[in-house]
């Protein structure tokens, strides 16, 4: 399966419902044209299974045939080919012969060649090299550094994380290992740390578990640690005794304590926290300071209630985890960092506004997932707050007969109580509808004038009838979430900072065109734009698979301006393409609007049908600021 097709494939089976070919070819930067040639491709490669329905609606991925059709890729790929070769360098410590090589792959010996500029590529600030004499290759470098490479395969060729791990075997070239014993080794790795006073991050432990399978294969193959710069601890002492048992009886390997203390150093500071009081357990007070002053500064800047004493805690035994997993290079990967970008934005921004100021403190280099597990930490905090938002007023009208207007509130209670608060409940037959000022007005009578808030009833209240509240409600949610933006349009755009098409080669090229037409306004200078591209180089701000939103993480400009690009297709950015590009200038005045817009405006950019449409029809500043506030307006 070539490179396109296979993320032909994630997008469709990463989709819900039917999604036209417009909308596919502008995120894979092709022509609808292309997309039905993929879809043809990957038709034929499942036949006589259809692997991509298709409709007048766009298409849509039998995500069982698909899933299976990726797992049987074609390993002649040159992303698999590569992966290929890298394994067969881990696995032979007298290297490779390019002759036979070719042979076996059935491909040229060119393509050999080529395809080992690659593996130095992919191995280039990993501490290992490639070392040739004649048609000979041979990988050299230590140890661990070689461990880290087989778990860059799996984490490379696996999407989303590993809850598949009985295929972990064959991404990471595990020869050794039972692809049947990982659920169970898992199973009781989890169960066995719970019982020894452990919690468990289930969204790390299965990469735990990969370091523990690659670890086993190696040491079969007389490939063991000699040891680890890390002092056993008590507790490292403990799991490493637990993790000896579970790899004699689960892998069939029995492991030295170099590899052992290894092993047990990346659980405790991966997988997982002590149970009780964070008090027990010893914190460096130097690390305990930088996260708590990281802390303050996002807090002032994004107007974020996150100064606590329980928070800080938390977060700083986690930066003191991440500060060990960095001596030892040992990051560890989110599967639900796309999702908490894209859902969370604002929460994702305070992470990285955090981890802005623990990499200058720290000297630690972050990549998103390691942002993520900050955000988790953050979102958490702020969990509670916007709950509380997101509750909605309700009045219920309904005739006082018997007890039916207290058997409706009962129900609605039950039903929705978590989010929407009946405030209010009206038994009169002509209330004083203009009196009632809810966000719901639930009524079994039919008013003079319905309007968006009213939801009609029967007096006895259905399954059916809890749904239709549910979606009204939810209509209401939004248009309150994006009341604000509708009101800030006019004041936030300006017709100068307007680009389409925007035709840029890369995030830098495109930051500094859309900022040249602020400089010219008056609102950013220079220094602005620089700093906006070293924001973009710490994390992507390809918040949604439309839109990228660069800005600066000082909120510095004169006064608060978007700028606008819009490419013809679409353009690279970080690991996405995006469509829409939206440099955010935003003034020290609008500091409290700034969480409202920014999220909001990636909200609106995470709907197809609402970039179609902009794509479409926003073909100039009028045009395009009527139609975001006919998107807006639904």
């Amino acid at each position: 399966m070539r490179r396109r097709p296979e993320k032909l494939a994630s997008l469709l089976l990463r989709a819900e419902g039917w999604t036209t070919a417009s909308s596919l070819a502008d995120s894979l930067g092709v022509t609808p044209r292309s997309i039905r040639s993929y879809i043809a491709q990957l038709n034929a490669r499942s036949a006589p299974a259809t692997a991509v329905e298709s409709s007048p609606s766009g298409y849509r991925a039998d995500r069982g045939v698909l899933a299976g059709l990726r797992r049987e890729a074609d390993a002649t790929s040159p992303q698999d080919r590569l992966h290929s070769l890298v394994r067969e360098l881990l696995h032979a410590p007298s290297g490779l012969d390019i002759h036979r090589t070719a042979e076996r792959l059935h491909v040229s010996e060119a393509t050999v060649e080529s395809d080992l500029v690659r593996v130095r590529d992919l191995i280039g600030s990993s501490g290992l090299q490639l070392q040739r004499s004649g048609p000979r290759v041979v990988l050299l470098g230590d140890e661990l550094a070689q461990r880290r490479l087989v778990s860059k395969l799996a984490h490379d060729e696996m999407d989303g994380g590993f809850s598949d791990l009985a295929n972990l075997r064959g991404t990471a070239g595990l020869q050794s290992i039972d692809p049947e014993s990982f659920s169970p080794f898992k199973q009781e790795l989890a169960a066995t740390l719970g019982e020894q006073g452990f919690y468990v991050n289930e969204l790390a432990v299965a990469d735990v578990i990969l370091h523990v399978a690659i670890a086993a294969d190696r040491v079969s193959q007389g490939r063991a640690l000699s040891g680890t710069h890390i002092d056993p601890s008590a507790q490292q002492q403990q799991i490493a005794d637990l993790l000896d048992n579970l790899a004699l009886r689960h892998f069939d390997t029995r492991m030295g304590a170099g590899d052992l203390h290894h092993l047990a150093s990346l659980v405790l500071t991966r997988a997982v926290a002590p149970k009780g009081s964070t008090s027990e357990v010893s914190l460096d007070p130097m690390i305990e300071s930088v996260v708590t002053r990281a802390v303050e500064h996002a807090a002032h800047e994004y107007l974020v209630d996150i100064v606590h004493p329980d928070f800080l805690r938390r977060l700083s035994l986690h930066v003191q985890n991440l500060v060990h997993r960095a001596k030892e290079q040992a990051w560890s990967r989110n599967p639900l960092t796309k999702s908490l970008k894209s859902a969370y934005p604002m929460v994702f921004q305070v992470a990285v506004s955090i981890a802005s100021q623990l990499s200058d403190h720290l000297r630690l280099d972050l990549g998103d997932d390691e942002i993520a597990y900050i955000a988790m930490h953050v979102g958490g905090r702020l969990e509670h707050n916007r709950r509380s938002d997101a509750v909605l007023t309700a009045t219920i009208v309904c005739p006082g007969y018997y007890e039916l207007h207290e058997l409706l509130r009962s129900r609605i209670d039950r039903s929705l109580g978590s989010s929407v608060e009946v405030t209010a409940v009206e038994t009169d037959m002509t209330p004083d509808w203009a009196e009632i000022t809810t966000d719901l007005v639930l009524t079994t009578v039919e008013p003079p004038t319905p309007d968006e808030r009213t939801v009609m009833l029967p007096p006895l209240l259905t399954d059916a009838d809890t749904e239709r509240i549910a979606a009204v409600a939810a209509r209401r949610r939004r248009a309150r979430r994006l009341a604000r933006l509708r009101v800030e349009l006019g004041h936030y755009f300006h017709p100068d900072a307007f680009i389409r098409p925007l035709t840029v080669r890369s995030e830098e090229e495109a930051i500094r065109a859309l900022g040249a037409s602020l400089v010219d306004l008056g609102v950013i200078d220079q220094d602005y734009i620089e700093r906006a591209v070293a924001r973009e180089q710490m994390s992507s701000t390809a918040f949604t698979e439309a839109l990228a939103v660069p800005h600066a993480l000082k909120m510095t400009a004169g006064r608060t301006v978007l700028s606008v690009g819009i490419a013809d297709g679409s353009l690279h950015w970080g690991d996405s393409r995006v469509q829409f590009v939206v440099l955010v200038a935003f003034s020290e005045e609008d500091r409290e609007a700034f969480q409202t817009i920014f999220e909001q405006l990636v909200e609106v950019f995470n709907e197809r049908g609402s970039v179609q449409r902009l794509l479409r029809r926003g073909t100039d500043f009028t045009s395009f600021l009527d139609e975001l506030t006919a998107v807006i307006d639904g």
